[in-house]
This record gives C-alpha cells, sequence and structure tokens, in this order.
C-alpha cells in the first residue's frame, strides 16, 4: 500500500485534517467514536505520522536505521559502536531501534521509514526469517546481520544481502568438538521457538543433527529450553535451566548453551550445586565474548568474528545506498575457542 497523508486519512474518515491530528495526538476535544473511527482506518492503512519532518528537511535527510532485538545481549555492543562510527564518518544519522519480544521486525521497519524516510536498514540480531511480503513494502536497501537465512517465501535474494554464521553448522561443530573429548550425555540449554524461526532454534538444530552424526539417541531430559521471556538470553535463564537440568537428569557430562550469556549462569548453578568444572561436568558456549576469558575457568565456546560482520555490513549498506555494490550474502565461518570449562571425558 502506498504511504498515506493525514490528509487522505481526514478524507477517508469525513472529517477534517485537524480532527485527524487531534486524534494522532490523544486530545480530549473530540468525540470518542469519532476518534475510534479515525484510529481504526489508521491501523487499516498503516498510516505513520511523519513526526520528524518537524526536525528535518526531508528530502536532504540521510538517515539509517538499526533495529535490534536482545539489545541488552552484551554480543551486540561492539558491534553497533561500529555502526556508529562508520555512519558518522559517512555523514548520515543514525536511528538505534530496540525491537521488543512481542514485536515483528518487519513491521518495525516499514513504519521507521515512513516516519524517518530512511536511506537504508540493519536488521542486527532476532528472527531467522522473515515474511517476504512484508520485506516487499521496504523501498530501501536492507542488510541482515548475525541473523542467518532471513527470508521466507517469494523475494528475490538479490533484493537484501545477509552477513552472518551458519548458526547450525558452527553449534554443529561444538557438539561435535565435546563428542571428540569422550562426551556422549551431553545436556543442552537452549530456546524454545515454536515456529522454528530463531537463531537459537537453529543452535539445537545443530546439537540434534551432532547427536545423530555419532549415533547418539536424543534425549529429552537432557533438552532445557528457556523460558520466553524479553531478555531470552540471559544469565539469569542459563542458572534457572541448569537447576532444571540438574533436577531432571544429574548423569549428564557436558552441557551445551547456545550463548555465553546463558553458560555464565549455568556455571554459577553448577558451583551452587557442589558440581566442579570442567571435572565433573564440562560446559561450552557460543558467541565468543571478552568476557569469557576473564572467568574460572575460561569459557570454551565458538566465536563469531563480530567486528568484522559489523564492519562489513555497514560498508557494505552504504556501498549500495551509492550504487557501487549489488546485494550480497556472505557466511563467516566460527572459531572454537578451547578454554578451561571442557576436558576429555574418560
Amino acid at each position: 500500500m502506498p504511504h498515506m497523508t493525514i490528509v487522505e486519512i481526514a478524507k477517508k474518515c469525513g472529517v477534517g485534517v485537524s480532527t485527524v491530528s487531534r486524534a494522532l495526538n490523544d486530545h480530549d476535544d473530540i468525540n470518542p467514536e469519532t476518534k475510534k473511527k479515525i484510529m481504526k482506518v489508521i491501523r487499516q492503512t498503516g498510516y505513520v505520522p511523519n513526526n520528524s519532518a518537524r526536525n528535518l528537511k526531508r528530502t536532504d535527510a540521510k538517515c539509517i536505521a538499526v533495529l535490534i532485538k536482545g539489545i541488552t545481549n552484551p554480543f551486540f555492543a561492539p558491534m553497533i559502536s561500529i555502526i556508529e562510527e562508520e555512519t558518522k564518518k559517512n555523514g548520515y544519522a543514525l536511528v538505534l531501534r530496540h525491537v521488543g519480544d512481542g514485536e515483528n521486525e518487519a513491521d518495525v521497519a516499514v513504519a521507521l521509514e515512513k516516519e524517518k524516510r530512511l536511506r537504508g536498514i540493519v536488521f542486527l540480531g532476532g528472527n531467522c526469517f522473515h515474511q517476504a511480503t512484508k520485506l516487499k513494502k521496504l523501498s530501501v536497501p536492507v542488510v541482515f546481520a548475525a541473523t542467518g537465512n532471513p527470508v521466507e517465501g517469494s523475494i528475490n535474494r538479490s533484493s537484501y544481502s545477509s552477513l552472518a554464521v551458519d548458526d547450525r553448522i558452527e553449534s554443529y561443530n561444538m557438539v561435535q568438538y565435546l563428542i571428540s573429548k569422550g562426551h556422549r550425555k551431553i545436556a543442552i540449554i537452549a530456546e524454545g521457538d515454536e515456529k522454528k524461526l530463531s537463531i537459537g532454534y537453529k543452535r539445537l538444530e545443530g546439537y540434534l543433527d551432532a547427536l545423530k552424526a555419532a549415533g547418539i539417541p536424543e534425549k529429552e531430559e537432557r533438552i532445557c529450553l528457556v523460558d520466553k521471556v524479553e531478555n531470552l538470553y540471559s544469565m539469569e535463564n542459563g542458572y534457572k535451566a541448569t537447576q532444571k537440568l540438574l533436577d531432571k537428569d544429574d548423569e549428564f557430562t557436558a552441557i551445551f548453551c547456545v550463548s555465553d550469556s546463558l553458560a555464565l549462569g549455568a556455571m554459577r548453578a553448577l558451583k551452587d550445586a557442589g558440581k566442579r568444572i570442567p571435572e565433573d561436568i564440562s560446559i561450552a558456549g557460543f558467541d565468543g565474548l571478552d568476557m569469557d576469558n576473564y572467568l574460572i575457568p575460561r569459557l570454551t565456546t565458538m566465536q563469531q568474528p563480530r567486528e568484522l560482520i559489523a564492519g562489513e555490513t555497514i560498508t557494505l549498506l552504504f556501498d549500495i545506498i551509492e550504487g557501487k555494490k549489488q546485494h550480497q550474502h556472505v557466511v563467516f565461518k566460527g572459531k572454537l575457542i578451547e578454554g578451561e570449562s571442557t576436558q576429555n571425558f574418560l
């Protein structure tokens, strides 16, 4: 649907522009039924008020947006810094928008483009798949960073870019490493995703693939899915999940956590339960956070090249905006960092 104007909204509702404006600004001097009618039309048409027009000359605006799902995750901090720095160097303004757990990233992007008249959008983290019908509403270059293969449906891959590791393959590699250390009773702390669209679910698939390849039976008691809350990959969730694992099955010899933050919580829970790491239970994470090197013991993890991903993401976006490059799809390799939290199981 083309972008609606406030004049078109007023005409559709059979009221004046000032009445629509008062409804949008929640003024008291408007009939409740009229306001209800106006807001219904606004929802149906997807109209977004262009509030930023008061502050910017829209034809001259140079602005990009970064949509972040999981902004509290320390994994994203250095990536955001790199993107901010490069955006400033290119003379653009940057809009950082946190996407809540109940929000759809594509819907947020469509609304932001209307409001800010963006030149480009970066999706940082979030779901692995987005509906093509929603993305087709965007008229600016879109780059997905650290989200895997992000689109499902009938949309040409030449119309968007993606830069990420293969979460399923790299998780497979991590679990294969644990198996090579002699572990066969391997638990996992992962994300419960009914729609199977998340990065966390891809990492769970990698775990299951590795067990199957090694002929190790899948055991439900060793799969713990964290609660669906706003801060999904939190240390608190890792702690609680490990307690559940110990209550259900204390025979496992290793835990694979689908993020380092979950692993930190798991390590504390094991310590509180009187378990030694790695003598009693080995533990491995995924992401490669800076703080991993300062833990006791140092965490074994699958490191993502996040600075490289961030740098190439923002460079590619500006090259596309300026017509220097076409859209690309880049898969980065993870790097297994062997710390002190894992050992051979004899």
